[in-house]
């Protein structure tokens, strides 16, 4: 039903979410990341609700369906497809430098890598003895080392930890956490230099910015937008998206400088395509897309 309803529907999404863009632009002139006249475009429905894009090297975009249990992937060429049956309730992807991936499994409360192969490796499940909430989004840094948060939705009667961020070491074998301060930990990434680090907190609908230290912990606390976000991504200006009713791009400084309107309510984006320019987002039981004047971070 899926490939059906995916593989030749490319729907223009309502005037609401043009004529946000278009404001935006004329707000912020010439420096406007998205493309001239650039629409939002509903690649694909049918889902229960869509999350955790990520784009390989090629360009591919791979996504989960948190529901029903599967990754799916986004092919240049414009096709969906099943990449992963009985994903351990995964939502949020990361690849690595190996073009492996790893997964937030919520439903297992885990983080797993997967290869491309399919074979699936256990890289964390518990912190001081006690199992996670529900591994919910992820950044894999320069080196390796893995950074997710662990809050919990839903069901709270067999929680052993609290809503906290932690840090695997890129050997896999050290476990830190680096925040315990905030009231749900969800959508994180890391600067383009890598020394920073922005973590939003949807409990206080607060995104903050850390600084990485070299050990993989985190200072230097400071408030970057009064926003909550579900997911979040970067572009190659340095430009934070982040997820609520629609997505909102702040630059470095945390200025907000555009909103899109989609037509449900994003949970996640990334960055993807051939040329790294198309802006992909998960939104409810859709996968939607628009245009872009920059190119993602993110590869």
């Amino acid at each position: 039903m899926i490939r059906k309803s995916c593989v030749l529907m490319v729907i223009l999404v309502f005037v609401f979410g043009m004529k946000s863009v278009q404001d935006s632009k004329s707000a912020a002139g010439n420096l406007s990341v998205t493309a001239d006249d650039a629409m939002v475009e509903k690649l694909c429905g049918g889902f229960k609700f869509t999350e955790g894009p990520i784009s390989d090297k090629a360009g591919n975009v791979y996504f989960t369906d948190i529901p029903n249990n599967r990754i799916h992937k986004w092919s240049i060429e414009g096709k969906v497809s099943t990449f992963l049956e009985n994903s351990g309730g995964a939502n949020g992807l990361y690849f690595d430098k190996k073009g492996r991936l790893t997964a937030c499994a919520g439903g297992l409360r885990q983080l797993l890598r997967i290869d491309m192969n399919g074979s699936i490796e256990v890289l964390a499940e518990k912190f001081e003895g006690k199992r996670f909430n529900s591994p919910n989004d992820l950044w894999i840094d320069s080196k390796g080392g893995v950074y997710f948060t662990d809050p919990r939705y839903g069901n709270r009667d067999n929680m052993e930890l609290g809503e906290h961020v932690y840090y695997l070491s890129p050997d896999k074998k050290k476990l830190i956490r680096v925040i315990d301060d905030m009231v749900k930990p969800n959508g994180l990434i890391g600067s383009i230099d890598g020394k920073k680090l922005y973590v939003a907190d949807p409990g206080s609908r607060k995104t903050f910015v850390y600084d990485i230290n070299k050990d993989g912990s985190l200072s230097g606390k400071k408030l970057f937008a009064e926003q909550g976000s579900d997911g979040m991504t970067v572009d190659e200006r340095g430009n934070i998206y982040l997820t609520d009713k629609g997505v909102t791009i702040y630059n470095p400084d945390g200025e907000k400088i555009e909103t899109i309107e989609v037509g449900e309510r994003p949970s996640n984006v990334c960055f993807g395509g051939k040329d790294n320019k198309t802006l992909f987002m998960t939104a409810r039981t859709s996968f939607y897309s628009i245009e872009m004047n920059v190119k993602g971070a993110n590869r």
